[in-house]
């Protein structure tokens, strides 16, 4: 009946002592109700304020959880079979939704309790509408128990996060092999754009930079014969996004460049050997620099590593204070890159699943230097 592991999301609220989570962010809501509203899917702004879904979640009794959206999205609710049977239209307005949610946290006795909300996403006069009107209760952020409740992917989420990675992974080869001299970057933004969407996701970025620039944003800067050319893309289906880079040259790279890409490959591969389940987050994260300052490139050298799922950088954080665990089922981004002056920006950005034995990379076509 629910899409999500009730019995880890009960214990979570218990333990941040959260009577009633209110979420509105669009991947978390995918995430517990796998519905989003169609007509909004792209935008929110709305009259003079914005569309405000809100969906409430009592810690003690998931079943009388309640959603409060706009009238002519109750048919597209009905017909996607969405598990919240208590569905209460607002008007088309912040306030307007607010106004229907602390009504409803009333009506289940939950006025003088710990409401947790999405602080970094709620707006603020719907924040402010719930605090006047819910003078005793206590507003707390309900973002890190979220964030936990989404860190261990199923195996469903697993087989949508690979198959994403690799149409990304795809998209950018092709766009690659319709290259041309001169061609600008902004000409191969738009490509790309094109390669994702007809694989069925949806385009959300593109950093592309030609030749011996650090510019990633796409422009009338061209793509010549013998230079480098960036592509870091992103494409995401049901909100869940893959983030992929690969390098492509117009002709015969120069050596300089080869041995760029070299060593981000040396680079990702040392640390894709390292990813495995018991290791703490901050070993990992050491060994990781260790790795990317070895090389001989490494005063231009940048590294990233981060959890990777409905949101570009979530659990599990790789950073020197966090001593987590890897576990099966977390995600990751590995990215190396060396900004060299002559060359240009060389980065190599890789997904990988942790398995019961080690990592699976997702979206591996491509790691090598593609030549056009």
């Amino acid at each position: 009946m629910y899409p999500f592991d009730q019995e880890k999301l009960a214990s979570l609220l218990e333990s941040a002592q959260i009577d009633l989570a209110l979420v509105n962010s669009r991947h978390n809501l995918r995430y517990l109700t796998n519905y989003y509203f169609h007509f909004h899917q792209n935008f929110t702004r709305i009259d003079l304020s914005q569309y405000l879904p809100l969906l409430g979640l009592p810690a003690g009794n998931f079943a009388d959880s309640f959603y409060v959206g706009i009238s002519y999205e109750m048919g597209q609710m009905e017909s996607e079979g969405v598990w919240v049977e208590n569905r209460r239209e607002s008007p088309r307005s912040v306030v307007g939704a607010a106004e229907r949610a602390w009504q409803l946290i009333e009506s289940l006795g939950l006025g003088a309790g710990r409401i947790g909300v999405e602080m970094g996403f709620l707006p603020a006069d719907a924040y402010v509408t719930l605090q006047t009107n819910l003078p005793q209760a206590t507003i707390v952020d309900v973002q890190p128990v979220l964030d936990e409740l989404r860190a261990i992917k199923t195996e469903r989420e697993l087989a949508l996060i690979r198959n994403i990675n690799d149409q990304v992974a795809e998209s950018i080869c092709a766009t690659f092999g319709n290259g041309r001299d001169g061609i600008t970057t902004r000409e191969i933004s738009d490509a790309v754009r094109l390669e994702i969407e007809q694989r069925g996701m949806r385009f959300v970025w593109s950093l592309t930079g030609a030749g011996p620039s650090f510019m990633k944003a796409p422009s009338q800067a061209q793509w010549t014969a013998g230079n480098v050319l960036h592509l870091d893309c992103g494409g995401e289906i049901d909100d869940y996004v893959a983030d992929i880079c690969r390098m492509g040259c117009l002709g015969r790279p120069s050596q300089l460049a080869t041995e760029l890409h070299a060593a981000c490959l040396e680079v990702q591969d040392k640390v894709r050997r390292l990813i495995k389940p018991g290791v703490p987050c901050d070993e990992i994260y050491h060994a990781a620099l260790e790795a990317a300052g070895s090389s001989p490139f490494a005063q231009y050298g940048n590294f990233d590593f981060h959890g990777m799922g409905m949101v570009s950088h979530e659990h599990p954080y790789i950073e020197p204070s966090n001593s987590r665990l890897l576990a099966p089922g977390m995600v990751l981004s590995i990215e190396t890159e060396y900004m060299h002056p002559e060359v240009g920006a060389v980065k190599l950005e890789d997904a990988a699943a942790v398995t019961a034995d080690g990592c699976e990379g997702y979206g591996d076509q491509g790691r090598e230097l593609q030549i056009v």
